[in-house]
């Protein structure tokens, strides 16, 4: 059997399990050595897949995050309406980022997943000294946004939409700028 169906093969045998696979296990199912299955594993992990190590050996998180980004637009007074939107509709705030001509991307972390987290920022933003980072590009910015499902994000957009937060790409921005986000 080669790496790839190897690979698949342990995604299949964590998948069904309902509880933690040792690495011996697999090793004997798959008839390879234990160092064959922690590299396989810690490709499988570069590969985007949430596998946890615990004691009693190992464990894929299947549960799918989705996210997305949106880029918008607003005044700063509308912050907390924005914010609000998106966590009302069970999204979840990871960030704020703008794309500056001269300085690429900038980005600050938010992790808002709440109208407490919005209420905290806000009161941030009212008693630092600090503005927005939206400011330096006219209002426009993006958020990554995570929710459980894609219609979750799907509802976000049509929502922001209708708010008219919801700004459109120009073309000096490359689409795929935040892959390596």
């Amino acid at each position: 059997m080669d790496g790839n169906k190897r690979r698949q093969a342990i995604i299949d045998i964590l998948k069904k399990s309902l509880q933690p696979v040792s690495g011996t296990y697999l090793a004997k199912t798959l008839q390879v050595s234990r160092q064959v299955i922690v590299q396989d594993i810690a490709l499988l992990r570069a590969g985007d897949y949430d596998i946890y190590s615990t004691h009693k050996g190992y464990v894929l998180n299947a549960q799918k995050v989705c996210k997305r980004i949106f880029k918008v637009h607003h005044d700063d007074n509308e912050v907390e309406k924005e914010l609000s939107l998106i966590v009302d509709l069970g999204g979840y705030v990871e960030d704020v980022f703008v794309y500056h001509k001269v300085y690429n991307i900038v980005k600050a972390t938010l992790n808002i997943a709440s109208r407490r987290d919005i209420k905290n920022y806000m009161t941030n933003l009212q008693t630092g000294h600090s503005s927005l980072l939206k400011n330096v590009t006219s209002g426009y910015h993006y958020h990554t946004v995570h929710a459980d499902n894609e219609e979750i994000l799907d509802e976000i957009q049509e929502e922001l939409q209708k708010a008219g937060f919801l700004a459109q790409l120009q073309e000096y921005e490359p689409v795929d700028f935040w892959k390596d986000k």
